[in-house]
């Protein structure tokens, strides 16, 4: 008899299913009690009624998006007209204010941050049409249950806390009961709000779509959601055009997830904990052997999938065990034995809890260690590849956009780029085309609370409103006041004012002294306007450095950002730039290469590249580049071109102003960030009303100098510019 190499599906499939339904019809009652409706209920169906009036009279609506519980809470808002259609107003991550990555407990400081700006506006949050959730919390726990009781009794241990600790199902389910009352309570508002529960991966498909490139005209875009999971299953693919979105696949299946896969392999043999593994283990498999053909844990990684008919994926249940028991036991022994057992969590490293940098260690980067992501990204791809496959050649649809966390595998969105090029359709079409991409700064999870306000103006009626030109949507603009006080209230900074980048000459001038800086191997940081919403730095709050100095790599990850050696930097870049250093792929071209202004594509390095700025090319020839645009961010655009005339490239490594932290969000924590550094040479902070200043640490601590050799530049600087005719 043949032996069993695998199987697929659940084992009891209809005693999940029906556990499901109990718990569905237990729970009901507690979130009505709470105010939290489907939106097919009649509560939901008069709050789209109500908005379709207003927009029907000309007049516009304010909606919120929200997440209240769960790995990424944080609060939004968007406006809806017929004039305009949708506007991104705002997307406060609840993490940048507390501080805690991926912080998960009720918003208050989102909710505090839209109080503010809704009295800019001069309104309150009773003005609010609609109240939208990040989840549908309703249909989560029923779907979650029936897919983890359809293999009980062994997956008992998916009922402990510890399953799945960033996101423990039940505790978000009841914490989205009480999440109304709340509300009413912080912003004093005349009565709770009606939340709706509006289906996690439309929220991720809807805010996408509508800020893509390829809304506006209204043709036919494929959008692919793939994350860990949703609240009905880890897979999704719509079809948007004029007619909005359509649902047109879900593997209604949480346990049948690419995100779970490189999660898991990601956190259990990178050695870094969940949420914070994957970009490094991706990262690391550019030190490995990315060639199926000799990676020996490629065909032993690749044995977890079954590749279905129809572009389905499913896990072979004899190999994974963390359908039944989460991050608890992952593994089965089978699969202990092909890749070697699962690294515990007790000998993990969270790097987004450094209490103390100088207490970091990393695990020894060995070759097992990188060929084995190099192993997990090549069948994270060979999978994504299979999906994507059969839905373009299903539809003949020319145009994707990727969302959900895993969108933010930049190095397989490079990939889909060069294989589904001009020669592959007109091989299998016989047309002139090419596969177009666009992926959003917040594909992920932080991207569903702004993603939820867009689904419900979609289903309302609203038009999509304008492309997404800039990333600047996270907290209020600090101003002036509100650095000078954070400055003064730390003895251990120092300032100097170097006047308004809205004056055009001192624009240039404070660009120029930052080229200088750089041209000298300073590290700055620049911390202006609202942050950046998503996990890339993009200008607002960032670190700058040398492109041109190898040196500035080793530099930044070891005395500045405490990071393992295997983690690149990025480059900031102007257009010119982009097509002088890289080649850039023809399938991000729409929109003047929007595609590549976020960060979420990587691009071969071409030979000028790799000789002027090895910096920013990582070890596999590749950079994930920011294209800076000058009618979104000024200052930062000036420094790129004075970049050029300082160091020969209008180029820069842009890294994330944080350390062991999220990304700054106040002034005191960008102050706090360079403090924690240790060679961070000094931090430019503009206010709102666009005066500029320059920082520095003044403890004299080696290797700190309490800021005399950035003094000294900038007086070197000052004296060269009074030398140098206008």
């Amino acid at each position: 008899m043949a032996k069993k190499t695998g199987s697929i599906g659940g084992s009891w499939p209809l005693f999940g299913d029906m556990c499901g339904w109990i718990f569905k019809i237990v729970a009901r009652p507690f979130f009505t009690a709470g105010n939290v409706f489907q939106i097919h209920q009649s509560q939901a169906q008069a709050k789209f009624k109500s908005v379709q009036e207003k927009l029907a009279r000309g007049e516009s609506a304010l909606i919120v998006g929200l997440g209240v519980a769960g790995h990424n809470a944080g609060v939004a808002l968007a406006r809806v007209s017929n004039e305009h259609g949708i506007e991104f107003l705002s997307n406060d991550e609840e993490e940048r204010f507390t501080g805690i990555k991926h912080y998960g407990e009720f918003p208050t400081q989102g909710l505090l941050s839209l109080q503010r700006r809704l009295q800019e506006m001069g309104k309150t949050a009773d003005d609010i049409d609609a109240w939208c959730l990040s989840w549908d919390y309703i249909a989560m726990g029923p779907n979650t249950w029936a897919r983890w009781l359809e293999e009980f009794p062994f997956s008992w241990r998916n009922g402990l806390p510890s399953a799945m600790p960033k996101l423990p199902f039940l505790k978000i389910q009841i914490a989205s009961t009480y999440a109304s009352k709340q509300i009413r309570d912080l912003l004093n508002m005349q009565q709770a709000p009606t939340l709706l529960a509006m289906p996690h991966h439309e929220n991720h498909a809807a805010f996408s779509y509508a800020v893509s490139p390829f809304a506006a005209d209204g043709k036919d875009t494929l959008v692919l959601v793939l994350d860990g999971l949703g609240d009905e299953g880890a897979i999704s693919v719509f079809k948007g055009n004029s007619a909005g979105l359509q649902k047109i696949y879900c593997n209604e299946s949480f346990v049948d997830s690419l995100g779970l896969f490189y999660s898991v392999i990601s956190s259990t043999q990178g050695g870094w904990t969940t949420l914070s593994s994957e970009g490094r283990y991706m990262g690391a498999a550019a030190w490995g052997d990315s060639e199926r053909l000799t990676n020996r844990y490629y065909k032993l990684l690749r044995e977890i999938f079954h590749f279905a008919p129809q572009g389905e994926i499913f896990i072979n249940r004899q190999l994974t065990n963390w359908q039944n028991s989460g991050e608890i036991v992952p593994y089965t022994p089978r699969l202990s034995k092909l890749i070697g057992p699962p690294i515990s969590r007790e000998r993990m490293w969270n790097p987004d809890a450094v209490l103390s940098v100088d207490d970091v260690e990393h695990a020894a980067i060995t070759k097992d260690r990188v060929d084995m992501a190099a192993a997990t990204q090549l069948v994270f791809e060979d999978a994504l590849f299979h999906i994507i496959d059969h839905h373009v050649r299903a539809t003949g649809i020319d145009r994707l956009v990727m969302t959900g966390g895993t969108a933010l595998n930049c190095v397989a969105n490079m990939r889909l780029l060069e294989h589904y090029n001009e020669a592959w359709f007109t091989r299998n079409f016989e047309r002139n085309t090419k596969l177009q991409i666009w992926v959003p700064p917040i594909p992920g999870d932080a991207g569903v609370t702004i993603g939820a306000a867009y689904q419900f103006a979609l289903r309302a009626g609203a038009k999509c409103g304008p492309s997404l030109e800039h990333a600047f949507y996270c907290g209020m603009p600090p101003t002036t006041e509100d650095i000078d006080a954070a400055i003064q209230s730390d003895d251990e900074i120092e300032f100097r004012d170097l006047g308004s980048i809205h004056v055009q000459e001192e624009l240039e001038d404070i660009a120029d002294m930052m080229a200088y800086v750089m041209s000298q191997n300073g590290v700055l940081g620049i911390f202006q306007g609202s942050a950046e919403t998503g996990p890339r730095a993009l200008g607002h709050r960032s670190i700058l450095a040398n492109p041109c100095n190898p040196l500035s790599l080793q530099i930044i990850n070891e005395r500045v950002k405490f990071r393992e050696k295997v983690r690149p930097l990025a480059p900031m870049v102007t257009r010119e730039a982009a097509e002088k250093f890289w080649d850039l792929a023809p399938g991000a071209a729409a929109n003047n290469y929007s595609a590549y202004n976020y960060m979420v594509l990587t691009v071969p390095a071409n030979k000028l590249g790799h000789e002027t700025v090895p910096a920013v090319v990582h070890f596999d020839g590749t950079s994930r580049i920011q294209i800076v645009r000058p009618e979104c961010d000024p200052l930062t655009h000036a420094y790129l071109r004075a970049m050029g005339r300082r160091v020969g490239a209008e180029v820069s490594v842009n890294t994330s102003l944080n350390v062991g932290s999220p990304i700054a969000q106040t002034p005191k924590h960008a102050l706090d960030t360079m403090k924690r550094a240790k060679s961070l040479s000094g931090l430019i902070m503009v206010g709102s009303n666009g005066q500029a200043r320059l920082a520095w640490h003044t403890v004299d601590v080696a290797p700190k100098d309490g800021g005399r050799q950035l003094n000294t530049w900038v007086k070197e600087w000052e004296e060269l510019k009074s030398t140098t005719p206008a």
